[in-house]
């Protein structure tokens, strides 16, 4: 085993050198950041010279810019060292528990914060709720549900012994607090790796180890948390990030996958951590399955653990080759950047105690840097190189790229869109204000009928859009009902002709990718419609809107302007790659197969099995998935609306305004001033919003 360098709390605490190494690996992110300044500064000049309800948007759009947290979730094999990594990307090595057992291991969420909060570290642990440990209990879990649905009783009564096994020892640490702490939570306001350790590393098996004062303590709680959420000052990162641990694919009894789900759902970058010596191989389809639906440019792979290769300049393209093979074969993400490091390495250079470095992992980063042309007259110091060679450079690139052209640049072009619309508000007002102070002002419509004209359109724009996403829901719930029983038949077609060439003495295997393929096609086409609705009904609204305004207050065309914004965002179905029963290869589904008696009871029940285990996957695209890409299309189609119903209530009401008022609410001595200053904003706005 590497000996593991003295670093604990060390880079948390400001250690000058850690800090220096995590900042010089986030440069795009500094980048980013400093990016965003003439935004900030237009929204500010729409908040001085705009009016109360200009203001109040303005506001919001800061908040919305200040709010901007991209988040990546971390998958992996079973000791691929992704914890250990997790640790060095946020710049506090050893904080959460690295050696856990998968049962126990958490969705573990660390929010990295760059400006001073109070207090500084926050943490809450959430339990499992009753009916989820219930469940969990009386069935043995996601695999106990399967197992029990192919009929394997011996499987079943193995996965229940363990689970009550679980239970007891949870009970016997918590006493008569056990029931009452389901679906409760935890939250501190400082933390540090004892606390974590409570909720996240596993206990018993360990318990004989640690001191008596300690026994009993580890891993308390860590049967029944179900998620954890840290949330820390780290000034070496410029702007917010959120990085998710998570037991992907190593949780035991699956009570975790679909948090885990969820998790990469709601991130925008996925990083899938591999150890070196197992790379990617046809076990690891559970992993697969998760990132085969996540686009290629929002995943990244992260090979570990290199420290342990013995020629990493000869195996590393071996290594990488394999990978690449392996997600072709198996319908995974294609192309996707892969990165080679080692989290130890990383750990050493933060710390500075490179000369406790093993002989053997010395040995191996020589190898590495020979092979990549590095040097260490190349960099400042050993640290700097070994930093560079532990592949977090690298891994910071890939994410700060990522986070530039994805999330970053869609939330900057949604501010500076509204921003844009805002500018666009305050010079119509202006110009229907200066007219009205020559006493030119006319509104050829009257403003109570301005207005019905407005909320009709609005209505009639909303129906139009929710006619648009019903059809294109109807069409998605009949595609993927096609699919569903399209891909029964086949399966069951293929079973019959199996038993027929080989009898039912050969155990048949069918693997359900074609079933995913088709559900993540029709879900892509669902979303697309829901975009292409979305787009429809803006850019009518604006055309129509631009028509009342013209025809009711007589401005000049160029004055509207109304920028349009971007559709919703449409997450990758993820779910579609859940675990179902053709995907277990285990005792369970031969025990399933020898109680079949004869061909019409292969075929039936075949297809019960099936129907019953992708009912929960179908249902959940439907109700789920499909329902909030709906709710969200509509909720940002009424925010835009809203918006400009706000635009025009300013308009019109800025129509009788003496010089007095206008100097007072506009703070300025001419509309010249104000326009000139409008224009460098707007000017300032160009490019974020293509």
């Amino acid at each position: 085993m590497n000996a593991e360098p003295d670093i604990h709390n060390h880079a948390a605490n400001g250690s000058a050198a850690s800090s220096t190494l995590l900042k010089s690996a986030v440069s795009e992110l500094r980048d980013y950041a400093n990016r965003l300044r003439p935004l900030r500064h237009a929204i500010g000049v729409i908040e001085e010279l705009g009016d109360a309800a200009a203001g109040r948007t303005a506001r919001k759009l800061t908040r919305h810019l200040a709010e901007l947290e991209p988040s990546i979730t971390m998958i992996g094999q079973i000791k691929s060292g992704k914890t250990s990594l997790v640790n060095t990307m946020i710049g506090w090595p050893h904080l959460l528990p690295a050696d856990v057992n998968p049962w126990t291991s958490v969705v573990t969420s660390i929010h990295l914060k760059p400006d001073p909060q109070s207090p500084a570290r926050t943490a809450t642990f959430r339990f499992f709720k009753k009916d989820e440990w219930d469940k969990l209990i009386q069935g043995g879990g996601r695999i106990g549900e399967l197992a029990g649905r192919a009929g394997a009783e011996d499987e079943l009564a193995k996965i229940k012994a363990q689970v009550n096994a679980m239970r007891e020892k949870s009970k016997s640490r918590l006493g008569r607090r056990f029931e009452m702490l389901l679906g409760q939570e935890h939250a501190y306001e400082t933390f540090d790796e004892a606390l974590i350790e409570r909720y996240v590393c596993l206990g018993d098996d360990f318990e004989d180890e640690l001191p008596p004062q300690k026994q009993g303590d580890q891993g308390r709680f860590a049967d029944i948390t179900k998620s954890a959420r840290l949330t820390f000052h780290q000034p070496a990162i410029p702007m917010k990030l959120c990085i998710r641990d998570t037991p992907g694919v190593n949780d035991t009894f699956m009570m975790r996958e679909q948090v885990t789900i969820q998790s990469i759902r709601d991130s925008r970058i996925c990083v899938v951590v591999l150890s070196a010596h197992q790379a990617l191989s046809s076990t690891d389809m559970a992993l697969i399955r998760l990132i085969a639906n996540v686009k290629t440019r929002d995943v990244v792979i992260f090979v570990n653990r290199i420290d342990e290769l013995s020629d990493p300049g000869t195996q590393v393209p071996q290594i990488e080759a394999s990978i690449a093979a392996t997600l072709a074969k198996h319908n995974g993400p294609g192309g996707a950047e892969i990165i080679f490091g080692s989290a130890l390495w990383a750990e050493y250079a933060m710390s500075g105690a490179l000369e406790k470095m093993p002989a053997a992992s010395k040995a191996a980063s020589e190898n590495h840097a020979d092979a990549r042309g590095l040097a260490l007259s190349d960099f400042i110091g050993e640290p700097e190189l070994i930093w560079e060679l532990s592949g977090l450079p690298a891994l910071y690139h890939s994410i700060g790229q990522r986070i530039l052209e994805g999330v970053g640049r869609e939330v900057a072009g949604r501010v500076a869109t509204d921003a844009s619309n805002l500018i666009n508000q305050i010079r119509v007002s202006d110009n229907v204000a200066a007219k009205a102070e020559v006493d030119a002002a006319r509104i050829n419509v009257r403003r109570v009928d301005i207005r019905k004209h407005f909320e009709l359109l609005r209505d009639t724009s909303l129906r139009h859009l929710v006619g648009d996403l019903d059809a294109a829901e109807s069409a998605f719930e009949a595609r993927i009902e096609r699919a569903h029983q399209s891909f029964l038949s086949r399966a069951t077609s293929a079973l019959i002709t199996h038993l027929n060439t080989h009898g039912d003495k050969v155990v048949w295997e069918y693997e359900p990718t074609g079933l995913r393929v088709l559900l993540g096609t029709a879900y892509k086409s669902f979303g697309q419609k829901c975009q292409t609705a979305f787009s429809k009904g803006t850019r009518h609204f604006i055309r129509d809107a631009a028509g009342l305004y013209r025809d009711a207050l007589e401005l000049p065309e160029e004055l509207f302007d109304i920028k349009a914004p971007a559709a919703p965002r449409i997450p990758p179905p993820v779910s579609i790659g859940q675990t179902i029963a053709l995907d277990l290869k285990g005792g369970w589904w031969r025990s399933w197969w020898q109680r079949r008696r004869g061909y019409d009871a292969f075929a039936k029940d075949f297809q019960d099995l099936i129907q019953s285990e992708t009912s929960d996957l179908i249902s959940d695209l439907r109700q789920q998935q499909a329902a909030d890409i709906r709710q969200d299309t509509i909720s940002a189609f009424e925010a835009f609306l809203d918006e400009q119903m706000s635009v025009l209530r300013s308009v019109t009401e800025k129509n009788a305004l003496d010089r007095d008022k206008l100097n007072q609410l506009f703070g300025m001595e001419t509309l010249e001033q104000r326009e000139r200053e409008l224009s460098r904003a707007l000017t300032m706005l160009q490019g974020f919003d293509e």
